[in-house]
């Protein structure tokens, strides 16, 4: 009887653990995209980067996201989730340090290093929530994409008070968030350790190979709806400072508010995925998101007050805070089994975050030819009401 207790303490004891591994691996995977944003125009000066550079340089990772995605199930299948995750953050440790370093290469190669380390914990996390809370899906997933955007809120809002109040420089400003993944790491070796006899990779059966997954029009819808809301986040958060700033805003205050908007976003991540999970269609939800995103860019682009501004903000950032989580939760609704989440997840990751990647490098170009921010943000409104038609057409309710 007492080994018995003590067995389910044990479990017990792994399973919390187990959701705060999940949550540590949730605050490392946005802080090291989301803090370059207000520091790109320091990092511009100081190693000398044209608009389309430094819009190449935020769609790096997200084209390691796209290289990797569909890859990840496969090393999970042969390593163990736990190791590849270990592996994963390990490599977002490397690429962070050496992104530090003031020189070109450098920061490109430290940005595809750490876009290594996200692509995994990207893929990985819905499919081990599914595997391990098949019942809470919905909680979990707005647990951990809660946890995110806090994270990547918080990573905007210091990275400019870091590097000039704090005499840290850029590069300094970037180091600091080596020290979550470390504790990450620690957290993952011993679950690691822990479930070293238990741990099994995601096989998938014949009928869910890739193959199938990417004849799916449901996939490829969903995928679609995930490239696009991304596209929108990336680009937010890449240049929404910058559109700020043009609107006579210093750098500092562009910077809290680009972490303003994604703190308005903490409740919409939150209670997303557990409204998604009730619903039998997610139909409503997306339009209502997108609906807010269109108001929001065509308020940053007719409006000039500062409250109007606030307001926008404020739209733009509920919109974004539960367009992700609600992607995120399409993986898990609309997948049968653990299994079929990691061939979903990596599927529509890969093809998604492509759409994704061009986003800051295009509106970047835009600007540069352009020299105003009306022909970019007007394009973010076309983006916007294709996030609606693909996010309403993911949310009937139907498998893939």
């Amino acid at each position: 009887m007492e080994f018995l207790e003590s067995k389910a303490n044990t479990k017990s004891t792994y399973i919390y653990f187990f959701i705060a591994g999940i949550v540590l691996i949730a605050f490392n995977l946005r802080p090291a995209i989301t803090s370059l944003g207000p520091l790109v125009g320091m990092i511009q000066e100081d190693v000398g980067l044209a608009h389309w550079s430094a819009g190449l340089l935020m769609s790096l990772p997200l084209l390691v996201f796209a290289f990797m995605s569909p890859l990840v199930p496969k090393i999970a299948n042969r390593l163990t989730n736990e190791l590849t995750l270990i592996i994963g953050l390990t490599s977002l440790l490397i690429g962070i340090a050496i992104r530090s370093i003031p020189m070109t290469f450098f920061l490109f190669t430290g940005t595809l290093l750490a876009g290594l380390g996200i692509a995994i914990g990207n893929v990985l996390l819905p499919a081990v929530v599914k595997d391990k809370f098949p019942e809470k899906f919905g909680l979990m997933t707005s647990v951990y994409s809660t946890s995110m955007g806090l994270v990547a809120s918080l990573a905007s809002g210091i990275s400019v008070p870091l590097a000039v109040n704090a005499n840290l420089g850029w590069q300094g400003a970037q180091i600091v968030w080596t020290i979550p993944v470390v504790v990450a790491i620690l957290v993952w070796i011993f679950l690691r350790k822990y479930n070293l006899k238990d741990s099994r990779a995601l096989q998938p059966k014949k009928a869910e190979a890739p193959k199938g997954m990417w004849r799916s029009p449901l996939a490829w819808q969903i995928a679609i709806f995930m490239g696009f809301q991304s596209f929108l986040f990336y680009v937010t958060i890449s240049w929404l400072p910058e559109i700020l700033h043009s609107h006579g805003m210093s750098l500092e205050t562009a910077g809290w508010l680009l972490s303003f908007t994604q703190l308005v976003g903490l409740p919409a991540s939150f209670f997303i995925p557990v409204l998604a999970g009730r619903a039998q269609s997610q139909v409503k939800l997306a339009f209502m998101l997108g609906m807010c995103a269109i108001v929001g860019y065509s308020g940053l682009l007719l409006g000039s007050s500062y409250p109007m501004l606030i307001v926008s903000i404020a739209l733009i950032g509920f919109a974004l805070g539960g367009a992700f989580p609600l992607a995120l939760s399409y993986i898990g609704l609309r997948a049968r089994n653990a299994n079929q989440a990691a061939e979903l997840s990596g599927m529509t990751q890969s093809t998604g975050y492509i759409l994704a990647a061009v986003g800051p490098l295009f509106i970047g170009y835009l600007y540069d030819m352009a020299h105003s921010w009306t022909i970019p943000i007007l394009t973010l409104i076309g983006v916007s009401v294709v996030v609606i038609v693909f996010g309403m057409l993911s949310g009937r309710n139907r498998y893939v």
